[in-house]
């Protein structure tokens, strides 16, 4: 007997952390920030901090995009090498942009204490193995890129691997890396951003942008009208059907979370994972004794087939697992299915597709999403003044 429907009220309610409004009345505003996930939140972060006056919409609940699938592994390492990178898009982009995902990391840490939130933020080192045997030049060559261009890492062979506990052949293993309850932090950036006089609405879908007298009307599908001067798109893969160009190739990808150990194992205490098959798995621990572990990675069809293979997908991931950490018995308890995008470079698309609107965007796609959405939050700055950056340079539409 079926009892109740997939959803009901007080488990919802008693998950949210804090209720937001739909938007009741048409209003006016400097600038509006356009998606209520982990990006919008720190993007809001950095323009209340500047003095900025700034409303925030989301069609859904608050953090209930991409955010609430988000398994938030924290790296400066991108989906691409770094030899690789420096190839496609030369020396300096490719080494900055590996820098500054570092660096975005421990300012991440610091806008974590700034607001005291307990998002369960830990660093971790990270582990970066092959599994094949044919993968070990390829791994040598980026290890000798790193550390000739002063990144901390260090080569741990099969035998330092075995030691772990982990099947591979070689590593590379990082100093700079974390992990962290995204959704968490997204609710304790926008609840600081709201004591700080910012408006948020959830429940509000923005349909149709018009362009009149200098400024940006943003309709709502309930009939009210968001005035901006500037209009910030943080919405992700959802802002990709604004735009004319095709920056992205959308995928689906597939995670899992096991029943809470009642220790931790031991390779998850200081170390987070992930390996050098196309695509890449990757395994992470929580602080409550659970491990995460996500990939499986396919072409993006439509929601429904994406969710149809999760089954599948489920018995892939744990076989992944097994073979990789043969004594860890993973049971699981959690399982889910994403959709996120690709880009030609694996680098993120900042600032403005058209130098004559005032429309920005922060796309930080791929495995570090959450690392360039920090690294935005000083060029989006420069964006709002129309003023010169490095990243609006390295990472600009049209490239």
């Amino acid at each position: 007997m079926k009892l109740r429907s997939t959803e009901t009220f007080w488990p919802i309610k008693n998950a949210m952390d804090t209720s937001y409004p739909s938007i009741d009345a048409d209003i006016t505003v400097p600038i509006l920030i356009i998606g209520g996930g982990i990006t919008g939140a720190l993007i809001a972060y950095k323009l209340i901090t500047e003095g900025k006056k700034v409303v925030l919409v989301d069609k859904r609940d608050i953090c209930n995009g991409s955010t609430a699938a988000s398994t938030a592994l924290l790296q400066y390492e991108i989906d691409i090498s770094l030899h690789e990178l420096i190839e496609k898009r030369g020396f300096d982009c490719a080494v900055s942009s590996y820098k500054n995902c570092e660096k975005a990391i421990y300012n991440l840490n610091k806008i974590v204490d700034s607001i005291k939130s307990d998002c369960q933020f830990e660093f971790k080192k990270s582990i970066y193995f092959c599994s094949l045997k044919k993968d070990i030049p390829f791994l040598e060559r980026e290890f000798k890129t790193r550390k000739e261009n002063g990144f901390k890492v260090k080569w741990l062979e099969e035998t330092d691997l075995k030691k772990l506990g982990l099947n591979g052949y070689a590593a590379i293993e990082s100093e700079a890396g974390a992990v962290m309850d995204p959704y968490r932090l997204a609710h304790d950036l926008l609840k600081y951003c709201k004591q700080k006089g910012m408006q948020i609405f959830d429940r509000t879908n923005i349909i149709e942008f018009k362009h009149q007298k200098g400024k940006i009307l943003a309709l709502s599908e309930n009939n009210f009208t968001i005035t901006a001067e500037d209009i910030i798109h943080c919405s992700g893969y959802e802002s990709t059907e604004t735009l004319t160009e095709k920056i992205v190739d959308l995928k689906s990808t597939y995670a899992l979370a096991s029943e809470s150990f009642t220790e931790i194992p031991k390779a998850f205490k200081n170390a987070i994972y992930w390996n050098t098959s196309k695509p890449y798995s990757y395994f992470r621990g929580t602080a409550d004794n659970r491990i995460i572990m996500g990939g499986g990675d396919d072409e993006f069809q439509n929601p429904e087939r994406r969710d149809k293979s999760l089954h599948t997908k489920e018995a892939y991931l744990l076989k992944q697992f097994q073979k990789c950490f043969p004594d860890i018995n993973l049971k699981l308890d959690y399982s889910w299915a994403g959709t996120f995008g690709e880009t030609q470079d694996a680098l993120p698309y900042l600032g403005k597709p058209n130098p004559k609107k005032k429309e920005h965007y922060v796309l930080g796609f791929g495995g570090n999403g959450i690392t360039f959405s920090v690294m935005a939050m000083d060029s989006i700055i420069a964006s709002l003044n129309n003023s010169d950056h490095p990243d609006l340079k390295f990472y600009k539409f049209n490239r």
